[in-house]
C-alpha cells in the first residue's frame, strides 16, 4: 500500500474568488481533505481516533502557492505522512495541474493527544504501524510563532458554520480570519502567495468571537488570533 493519497478535483466557482482565484479557505479545506482521507487508509484517522479516545492537533501548517489554482482547472490533490520524531508527525501535501505542474505545496506538523488527559501520546506506542514516505513536499523547520506589533485589530464572529465535528473551530478559518483581516482594498490589489499558521491553543464552539491583531505591510501582513488576552494563532501571509 503506497503511503500517499492523491485525489482529482475539479475547482469550482464557489470556490474562487472575484478574480477566479482558490479562496484560502477552500484551498485549506482542500489539504486537509485528502489528509483525512490518506489518514483513514492508512490505519489511524477518525475512525481510530475515535475508536481509541485520541486526536489529532496540528502545531503548525505552511503553504507556498507556487501558482495559485483557477476556476475549472483539473487538480490532483495529494499528501502523505513523511515521518515522526516521537512525538511529533510531519504531513506533507501537494496540488499539481494535468500537466503535472507544482501548483501548491505544503507542509505541516502534529501531535497525537489524549483526549481526556489532553497530554501529548508517543506516536509509535499509541498508533498502528504505517509507511512513511522519505520525499518532502517543501522542506521547512517548524519554528516559533512570529513577534507582532500591530497596527490594527479587527473582530469576527464565531459562526455556527465555522465549527467542525471535533467541537471546536476548523483550522481552516484560521486562515480565512488572517486574509479578511487586511481589508478590502489590500485584497483587491494583492493575491496570496504564502500562508503560515502557528496553532497555539483550540477555540472551543461557544466562543462568540475572536480578535485579529494585524501588522500590514506592502508584501507581508502578521497576525495575533486570540480571545481577550489568551493567545490562540500566529499567522504569516505573504502578497504579491
Amino acid at each position: 500500500m503506497t503511503p500517499k493519497t492523491t485525489e482529482e478535483r475539479i475547482l469550482k466557482t464557489y470556490q474562487c474568488d472575484r478574480y477566479g482565484i482558490v479562496r484560502p479557505v477552500m484551498l485549506m479545506n482542500e489539504l486537509q481533505a485528502v489528509a483525512d482521507r490518506n489518514a483513514e487508509i492508512l490505519g489511524f484517522g477518525r475512525t481510530y481516533c475515535v475508536s481509541h479516545n485520541v486526536g489529532w492537533v496540528v502545531t503548525h501548517m505552511f503553504v507556498d502557492i507556487v501558482d495559485a489554482p483557477r476556476e475549472n482547472e483539473v487538480l490532483f490533490v495529494s499528501s502523505w505522512p513523511v515521518k515522526n520524531n516521537g512525538l511529533r508527525a510531519i504531513r506533507d501535501y501537494e496540488i499539481r495541474d494535468a500537466l503535472g505542474h507544482v501548483r501548491v505545496r505544503a507542509t505541516s506538523q502534529w501531535v497525537l493527544i489524549d483526549l481526556e488527559s489532553r497530554r501529548p501520546l508517543r506516536l509509535d506506542d499509541s498508533l498502528p504501524q504505517y509507511e512513511q514516505l522519505n520525499v518532502r513536499a517543501w522542506d521547512r523547520e517548524f519554528n516559533r510563532a512570529p513577534l507582532i506589533n500591530p497596527n490594527a485589530t479587527h473582530v469576527f464572529n464565531c459562526r455556527y458554520d465555522d465549527v467542525d465535528v471535533n467541537q471546536h473551530i476548523n483550522n481552516a478559518v484560521y486562515a480565512s480570519w488572517a486574509t479578511e483581516s487586511v481589508g478590502f482594498e489590500f485584497r483587491n490589489t494583492h493575491h496570496l502567495s504564502g500562508i503560515e499558521i502557528y496553532f497555539e491553543h483550540e477555540i472551543p464552539a461557544n466562543v462568540p468571537s475572536v480578535n485579529v491583531d494585524v501588522e500590514l505591510t506592502p508584501h507581508k501582513s502578521v497576525h495575533h488570533i486570540r480571545v481577550g488576552t489568551e493567545s490562540k494563532a500566529h499567522v504569516i501571509c505573504y502578497w504579491n
